[in-house]
């Protein structure tokens, strides 16, 4: 390895006034010629708590063998991770979103503490993929992602089945539709083995986004956690970052709008989670590349979905592993002139030599071409209007109402809402409005993946809409606009609608209106007490306090954020 290559450790190790921290690693076997290698951090959101991230020990352990063998010195460690698939529905959900941004700054810290010259970052859950990219487009050296792995999916009645099915399983089971048996079944069904849930929710989503953005190796994100391919695409990543460590390769340097353009493309082509739009924004502010939901939008429109995929289709990520992984999605994506051909990749190859040398995969009905997509336009839609200037997502994949009005039904909780569900309370038509669950009011803005699936179960989800200022997970179907701003928290109009207003959306105008006067809503605006923060110490409090909007990613400001100060009003009251 060339001098460069051992820049950060040389000033952590080399030297008589470095011998005490030469002393404390070789209590770990570290030997003289040890020292002069490059030395590289390989951490794992590892943990027996989900089983998104129990297989990881396995795989940072042959990381790190794997970089040894390469002539580079590998120093182990974890983090945490946060179950979405757990805390769904509960008040545990409000620290999904925080543990994103907690985990890229302990693998921060880490990295900085002990001069590491590198870095390899392996997840696999819905905010730790995330929070590994955060961490390795921050960091300043050279650095690639690596995935735990999709579980394979249940099966029951004759059918595959997954997380999704069990949460409009409860739906159905409250509403009387399915006995309590027959729940039960389907929950003992629903994950046979270790590794992410098997449809294109929100950890498969980040990993696909992870190779279009260039920070793996391709064929990273398709295989499941038990396939031999997994293991190999470990291997492959530390062979590619050893690479990447002698010829000074940082991710800062290399992405670019392109890149993200990229990522937004194959997102939307995958029919992707709406999760996926919050986290590119946030890579995008943490590199300091203009990048916003405009863009987002305007890639999805000219995308087409390519992918029939759960929870919107018919397939899972073992499926589209068959059809050959991300790469043959870029491939047709790369044919249709759809996406950046010469953006950079972690390898020092571009996007186009990575597909072109990827081996293809064998035709299934997962995926189709260009000239016969799953519908012309991508699955995302961005809307702006009266009750959400700065904007707001939606997942259209295989969506086919592409309008909406409304009386809207309003609540301040998930859990309000779904126990109005439960007692009949909502009626075809309604606008169920969910608000004060944005980044600030959460605090951490949870998830409603919960609610949906009763409003499923219930058999609401194809009449009703639901808009939050709070997320939706990667199962959700049906009409639910989420991540309304400006939030109610911080004053935004979400936080004044009342019962028996009439909402208009339209997705192809990109439109959600609150059909209410300007006037009414600054006469409510000026009478209405906003509630006060629901959390005001620890680390939901920290959040809260820091949290930007989510219309730049709801990420937390090293400057002056957004949020509320523990035991002050919002911005906006009082």
């Amino acid at each position: 390895m060339n001098e460069k290559a051992t820049r950060n450790s040389r000033a952590m190790l080399a030297g008589p006034h470095r011998a005490g921290a030469r002393a404390m690693l070789r209590a770990l076997g570290m030997r003289d010629e040890d020292f002069q290698k490059p030395q590289i951090g390989v951490a794992a959101t590892w943990n027996r708590s989900t089983p998104c991230n129990a297989g990881l020990d396995k795989l940072r352990g042959q990381a790190a063998s794997d970089l040894m063998a390469a002539g580079l010195y590998a120093h182990e460690f974890d983090t945490i991770s946060v179950s979405d698939g757990i805390s769904m529905g509960s008040e545990g959900m409000r620290a999904s979103l925080v543990s994103r941004d907690w985990i890229a700054d302990s693998v921060e810290l880490m990295v900085r503490a002990h001069g590491y010259d590198g870095f390899i970052g392996i997840a696999g859950c819905d905010k730790s993929i995330p929070g590994m990219l955060l961490a390795i487009v921050r960091m300043g050296v050279p650095a690639i992602f690596a995935y735990a792995g999709s579980l394979a999916p249940g099966r029951t009645g004759g059918r595959d089945i997954s997380l999704q099915d069990v949460y409009e399983a409860v739906g159905a089971h409250q509403s009387g539709s399915i006995s309590l048996q027959e729940l039960t079944e389907i929950e003992v069904a629903a994950c046979p083995g270790i590794g992410t849930c098997a449809g294109m929710f929100s950890a498969n989503t980040m990993a696909s986004v992870s190779e279009a953005l260039g920070l793996t190796v391709p064929g990273m994100a398709s295989p499941p956690a038990a396939h031999a391919d997994r293991m190999s695409a470990t291997v492959r990543a530390a062979g590619a970052l050893a690479d990447a460590v002698e010829n000074g390769r940082v991710p800062s340097k290399f992405l670019s709008k392109q890149s993200l353009e990229n990522a937004a493309a194959v997102a939307s082509a995958l029919g992707g989670s709406t999760n996926g739009c919050l986290h590119l924004l946030a890579i995008a502010s943490e590199v300091g590349i203009p990048f916003t939901l405009q863009d987002i939008d305007r890639v999805s429109r000219r995308t087409p979905q390519l992918t029939d995929m759960k929870p919107a289709g018919r397939f899972m990520m073992r499926d589209l592993h068959r059809a050959g992984g991300v790469p043959a999605v870029m491939r047709e994506l790369l044919s249709a002139g759809l996406l950046h051909g010469d953006a950079m990749t972690i390898t020092g190859r571009t996007i186009a030599e990575e597909v072109r040398n990827f081996a293809p995969g064998e035709p299934h009905p997962v995926l189709r071409g260009v000239g016969n997509p799953v519908k012309p336009r991508g699955g995302y839609a961005v809307l702006t209007g009266s009750l959400a200037p700065d904007g707001a997502v939606m997942k259209i994949a295989n969506e086919s109402r592409m309008k909406h009005r409304g009386p809207a039904r309003c609540f301040n909780s998930e859990l309000e809402a779904a126990a109005a569900v439960r007692a009949g309370k909502i009626s075809s038509d309604d606008v169920v409005v969910l608000r004060f669950e944005g980044p600030v009011g959460g605090p951490g803005m949870p998830e409603m993946t919960a609610l949906t699936g009763v409003l499923a179960g219930a058999g609401l989800g194809a009449e009703v809409a639901v808009v939050t200022d709070g997320r939706f997970g990667g199962g959700t179907r049906g009409l639910s606009v989420g991540h309304i701003a400006p939030e109610a928290a911080l004053s935004g109009p979400i936080a004044f609608v009342c019962d028996g207003d009439t909402i208009e959306i339209d997705i192809e105008r990109g439109l959600i209106d609150l059909l209410v006067s300007p006037e009414e809503l600054a006469r409510r605006r000026e009478h209405t007490t906003l509630p006060p923060p629901r959390v005001t110490t620890g680390v939901l409090a920290k959040y809260a306090r820091l949290a930007g909007s989510a219309a730049t990613g709801a990420v937390s400001r090293a400057d002056e954020g957004e949020g509320a100060l523990p035991g002050k009003p919002y911005p906006g009251q009082g």
